[in-house]
C-alpha cells in the first residue's frame, strides 16, 4: 500500500515540524474564503494561511498582476533599480506612522524583525531588548530570543541581552482586577523600574505586536502603549511595532496596529498578508535609523519584483474595496457573537482582540487552560466544515482571522458552527 502524504511528510520533515489535528489536512485549492482539501471537501478558512492570505484564495487582480509580472521578469537583486520595489515602497511610506520613513524589503517576518535589530543595536551602540511577555518575533535566532512564550523558544542562547516587559495581558495578570488607568499606571511603573534595575540604561530598542500574536491576541487596554511610551522616551529607547499580522487595516481600529494607540514608532515591522502568501517581508523607519548601518548591504530576493507586484495589488485592493471598514464590521458581528456564545459556555475564559484578530480563551475551573479541550473544538470546527487557528502561551486560545473580504453572512455562519463545537466539547 502507498504511504499517505502524511507518512511521507514525517519521513522527511523535522519532528517539531507542528501540523494541526490527529490526521493532518492538505489544502489543494481555494476560491474567495473557501479551500479544498485533499479529502475533497470544502472548507470555510477563517485561519487565512496563518494571516498571510489577507484577502482571500484566488483573487483575479492578485492571479493577474503576478501572471503579468511573471511574463516579464521573475527575479531580479536590489543591485539593479526595481520599478515595483519603489513603487511599493512609496505607497508603505506614505501610510507609515513613521518620521521621514525609508523601506527595505525582505522574504518573511522573522528576516524583518531581525533587520530591525540590526537597525536598531547598530545605531543605539546596545544589544539590550525590551519585548514584552506572551510576544513572538519569529523562528530564527534573534526573533527567538526575543519571544516570550516557552513554547516556541527553542534555545537559551541569544545575541541579545533581553527584558521581558508586561505586555498588557489582563486575563491572567497580578495587576488584571484593577481599572484600566491603575493597570495602566502599574505596567508603566514596572517598566521604569525594571529598566533601572535589569539594564545597564543603554537600550537597542523596546519591541511590541500591537495586538499579539501567536500569544493568543493579548490586547492591551486603550493608552498603554502611550503609557510605556512615555517612560522609553526617558531613557532614548527606540520603538519597534511588530505589524507582521495586526498591519495594513485587518484590526478594523486603524491601518497599522499602533496608530490605534496614538504613537509614531521609530520603525515598523511587516510580512505576512501584505502579499497575500507570497514571502515578502520589511521594515519601514525612521531615515535615521534606517541609514545607520555603515556596512554594505543588499537583498537578493527581498524586493523581488513578483512579490512586489503582489504587494501593491495587495494594498490597492484593500483601499478600493475599503476592507479596513469591513473588517471592522464584520469583525463586530464576530466579537459580539463570540461574547454571546461565551455567555452560555462555560469553557470561554475570555474573548479578546479587535477587527478579524480575535481569540478565544478556553479554560477549565480556576483559569487552567483547557489545552486538549482547544484542541477538540479545532477538530469540531474542522468536522464541520471550518478552519480556526490557536496559540496562547498554552495552546488554549481559539485564533479566528479570516480574510480581510469576509462577508457577514460568512461571519454568521463560522458563528453557528463555533457554537456547535464549543457546545459538545464543554459538556463531553
Amino acid at each position: 500500500m502507498r504511504d499517505s502524504l502524511h507518512d511521507r511528510h514525517r519521513a522527511v520533515m523535522p519532528d517539531w515540524l507542528t501540523t494541526y489535528y490527529d490526521e493532518p489536512l492538505e489544502l489543494v485549492s481555494g476560491s474567495g474564503r473557501h479551500v479544498t482539501g485533499g479529502d475533497g471537501r470544502t472548507y470555510l478558512d477563517f485561519f487565512g494561511g496563518l494571516l498571510a492570505t489577507m484577502i482571500g484564495h484566488d483573487i483575479p487582480e492578485i492571479t493577474e498582476a503576478l501572471r503579468r509580472q511573471a511574463g516579464r521578469l521573475l527575479h531580479s537583486s536590489t543591485l539593479y533599480l526595481i520599478r515595483s520595489q519603489v513603487e511599493l515602497a512609496e505607497k508603505i511610506a506614505a501610510r507609515a506612522p513613521v518620521d521621514d520613513p525609508r523601506v527595505f524589503f525582505v522574504n518573511s517576518g522573522s528576516e524583518a524583525v531581525e533587520t530591525a535589530f540590526l537597525l536598531t543595536t547598530a545605531a543605539q551602540r546596545s544589544n539590550q531588548v525590551i519585548a514584552l511577555r506572551g510576544s513572538y518575533h519569529g523562528r530564527s535566532f534573534g526573533t527567538v530570543a526575543a519571544t516570550g512564550i516557552r513554547g516556541w523558544s527553542a534555545t537559551s542562547l541569544s545575541p541579545l541581552q533581553i527584558t521581558y516587559a508586561h505586555n498588557g495581558y489582563r486575563y491572567r495578570s497580578p495587576f488584571g482586577h484593577l481599572p484600566d488607568a491603575e493597570f495602566i499606571a502599574a505596567c508603566r511603573d514596572e517598566l521604569r523600574t525594571m529598566i533601572e534595575t535589569a539594564t545597564s540604561g543603554s537600550i537597542a530598542c523596546y519591541i511590541a505586536e500591537p495586538i499579539q500574536g501567536a500569544g493568543g491576541f493579548a490586547t492591551p487596554p486603550d493608552g498603554f502603549f502611550l503609557a510605556m511610551k512615555e517612560v522609553l522616551d526617558d531613557y532614548d529607547v527606540p520603538f519597534v511595532s511588530d505589524e507582521v499580522q495586526s498591519g495594513w487595516g485587518r484590526t478594523g481600529r486603524s491601518y497599522f496596529g499602533i496608530e490605534h494607540y496614538g504613537i509614531r514608532p521609530q520603525a515598523i515591522t511587516f510580512a505576512k498578508g501584505l502579499a497575500n502568501g507570497l514571502s515578502i517581508g520589511g521594515v519601514v523607519a525612521e531615515s535615521g535609523l534606517m541609514n545607520s548601518l555603515s556596512a554594505n548591504s543588499i537583498s537578493t530576493a527581498g524586493g523581488n519584483p513578483m512579490a512586489m507586484v503582489a504587494g501593491t495589488a495587495v494594498l490597492d485592493f484593500i483601499d478600493s474595496h475599503d476592507l479596513q471598514t469591513n473588517a471592522a464590521e464584520v469583525g463586530r458581528i464576530l466579537l459580539t457573537g463570540l461574547r454571546e456564545i461565551a455567555e452560555r459556555c462555560p469553557l470561554i475564559g475570555e474573548v479578546r482582540g479587535a477587527g478579524l484578530m480575535l481569540g478565544v480563551e478556553l479554560v477549565e475551573p480556576g483559569k487552567i487552560p483547557a489545552v486538549s479541550r482547544t484542541n477538540a473544538v479545532l477538530a469540531e470546527c474542522r468536522s464541520r466544515g471550518l478552519l480556526v487557528g490557536k496559540g496562547g502561551l498554552h495552546g488554549n486560545v481559539l485564533r479566528v482571522t479570516p480574510p480581510m473580504t469576509v462577508t457577514a453572512e460568512e461571519a454568521r455562519r463560522a458563528l453557528a458552527i463555533l457554537d456547535d463545537a464549543l457546545t459538545i466539547v464543554a459538556t463531553a
